[in-house]
């Protein structure tokens, strides 16, 4: 017998344990912190407007977490408020308004978290997790454009971290779409923006300048979500470092008619 294949073999058999157990550290470090990265954004479901929780490909249990959103508001065209609510439907938040909106909003708190030494993300503040490397308060906005606009949006209640676009929105795909990045009504330097949120979730994002602007191109010749996440200062820090904001700007192009 060729020894030389036989101690190849028993590497092969020794070392796949391993190797299996290193891939499923690192699939499971990857999960963890795509859970913690999690925003929301409104789309559309057998044409009625939804309140989505995920990223990516990930449309989670919205449902469940109905209680953490504290604040759901429509605006007509020259963004005077529309009553709107929440209504559950099956596994869905659907929105309900008395008329036809031109934009819509949602806020979601997410609680704190606390990354342990081991790289693990678990939903407790620092008063509780002492030897965490990093602590953060997160919080979730949208923003849903549903009508034409009239007039460019306004920084909007309840909107702390809000992306406005700069500008008419292009109506192909492919085309450079101009938008402002708000942190509490003022331009955020140096926000991380990511161009698609649902198909290229990994995807690295660009910072705005210090104007709080970035130009991107739209990516879908559909649904679009854009994305911005930015770190502010702590109102607990006894129990979060930071409080991470991450908000979505989302809109549909038309497709060519039938």
């Amino acid at each position: 017998m060729n020894r030389s294949r036989s101690r190849t073999r028993t590497l092969a058999r020794t070392d796949f344990p391993r190797l299996f157990a290193a891939v499923a550290a690192v699939a499971c470090f990857i999960a963890v912190q795509a859970a913690h990265a999690h925003g929301i954004w409104f789309a559309q479901r057998a044409t009625q407007l939804a309140l989505l929780y995920g990223i990516g490909a990930d449309d989670l249990d919205s449902v469940k977490r109905q209680s953490m959103v504290e604040s759901i508001a429509g605006y007509d065209a020259d963004y005077k408020p529309i009553p709107t609510k929440l209504r559950v439907a099956g596994p869905l938040l659907l929105v309900d308004s008395e008329s036809q909106p031109t934009v819509v909003t949602a806020v979601l708190f997410n609680g704190i978290w606390s990354k342990t030494p081991e790289g693990e993300w678990i939903k407790k503040g620092r008063d509780e997790v002492p030897n965490a490397t990093t602590a953060e308060k997160n919080y979730k906005y949208a923003v849903r454009i549903v009508g034409s606009l009239s007039a460019p949006i306004p920084p909007l209640p309840n909107q702390t971290l809000q992306i406005i676009p700069v500008g008419q929105i292009p109506q192909v795909m492919g085309q450079p779409l101009k938008v402002r990045v708000l942190f509490q009504g003022k331009p955020a330097a140096k926000a991380r923006v990511m161009w698609d949120w649902l198909n290229d979730p990994d995807g690295k994002p660009v910072k705005t300048a210090a104007d709080g602007t970035v130009t991107i191109k739209v990516r879908n010749q559909g649904l679009n979500v854009i994305t911005a996440i930015f770190d502010g200062p702590s109102n607990e820090p006894a129990k979060a470092d930071k409080m991470e904001h991450l908000a979505t700007l989302s809109f549909v192009l038309p497709h060519a008619p039938e």
